[in-house]
């Protein structure tokens, strides 16, 4: 029997539970499909911040860690459009998004970011390759390094753009996990490919972005609420328990031994590389599982409405 209220009487509606139409989801869940756009996501982010890292080391003479970042990235880049594209089903779509710029939109944006920052990026590879077009490289080194931080971070502002609660929820957050999980990803890269001497920069990066990666996921599932539910649970929270464990050895290991043992190196930073991955596939099917699921939209909604944060549990 319901608590009797002030006065002695009791309530004559029953206090209201949750439901929706049918039971069938309020958003409509992302049409986007796995692996193509998680591997955009982390790909993007590995490629971005390698050429970061690959103008830095051609400017303070890291021949090795240069080419290693920028052949990294213009790998990257050719691997994600090509899951982009997959994804889209054919390439004239991809040429649609670049009849206009909408500056309000971040799909329009990142569209032409990525079209910029490809180019820029593949003559700077070529040009470390070859020996060739010096003049011509440094120019698109330093193109895709302006860039690059653009590319590894407008897919989190595109994701917290839609409806979708885990990413919409997030939007404060998103950018700049995207942000920290690049920078782990291309200093693991350069740390495991690089040679040891000139690892010095690719290894501070990879122990900072990895401290960065873990620690602002964890701040953001706290700020999340109730909405942080998705990414402890089915696929998406597989996947970020694999990215906890792989971030944390990597970023230990390249913190501890990571200068002085080229297998430490190598198994380090590739344990980074996987973590990023890990966390973009555990943001994507977090998306997902919150939209199929109306408890994620309406309360949130019903706590804005009553004054309170949108990521505060219900009381």
């Amino acid at each position: 029997m319901s608590p009797r209220r002030r006065g002695g009487e009791q309530p004559v509606v029953p206090e209201a539970s949750f439901g929706s139409y049918y039971g069938r989801p309020v958003v409509r869940a992302p049409v986007w499909r796995s692996p193509d756009i998680p591997g955009y996501l982390f790909l993007g982010g590995l490629a971005g911040a390698s050429s970061v890292l690959g103008a830095g080391a051609s400017v303070t003479g890291r021949p090795g860690l240069a080419r290693a970042a920028k052949l990294g990235a213009a790998i990257a880049t050719a691997a994600g459009g090509v899951a982009l594209v997959h994804d889209l089903g054919r390439p004239a779509r991809f040429l649609n998004m670049l009849r206009v710029l909408k500056p309000t939109s971040p799909m329009s944006v990142g569209s032409w970011i990525l079209s910029g920052y490809g180019a820029s990026t593949a003559l700077a590879a070529a040009a470390d390759v070859t020996g060739r077009a010096a003049a011509l490289g440094n120019l698109a080194t330093a193109g895709s390094a302006v860039l690059g931080p653009l590319l590894a971070t407008y897919t989190g502002a595109l994701l917290a753009d839609t409806a979708v609660p885990a990413w919409h929820q997030a939007h404060r957050d998103l950018p700049l996990v995207f942000a920290a999980s690049a920078a782990a990803a291309a200093g693991g890269l350069g740390l495991a490919a690089a040679p040891l001497a000139e690892s010095g920069p690719a290894r501070r990066l990879a122990v900072l972005g990895g401290a960065a990666e873990l620690a602002g996921f964890a701040a953001m599932r706290a700020r999340l609420g109730d909405v942080a539910e998705p990414y402890g649970t089915g696929r998406a929270g597989t996947y970020r328990r694999a990215a906890e464990l792989l971030g944390t050895v990597g970023t230990a290991g390249a913190a501890l031994a990571g200068g002085r043992s080229r297998l430490v190196a190598a198994a380090s930073g590739l344990s980074l590389v996987a973590a990023s991955a890990a966390t973009r596939w555990s943001v994507f099917h977090a998306g997902g599982q919150s939209a199929a699921d109306p408890r994620y939209t309406v309360e949130p909604q019903r706590r804005r409405l009553a004054g309170r944060p949108a990521g505060d549990a219900a009381s």
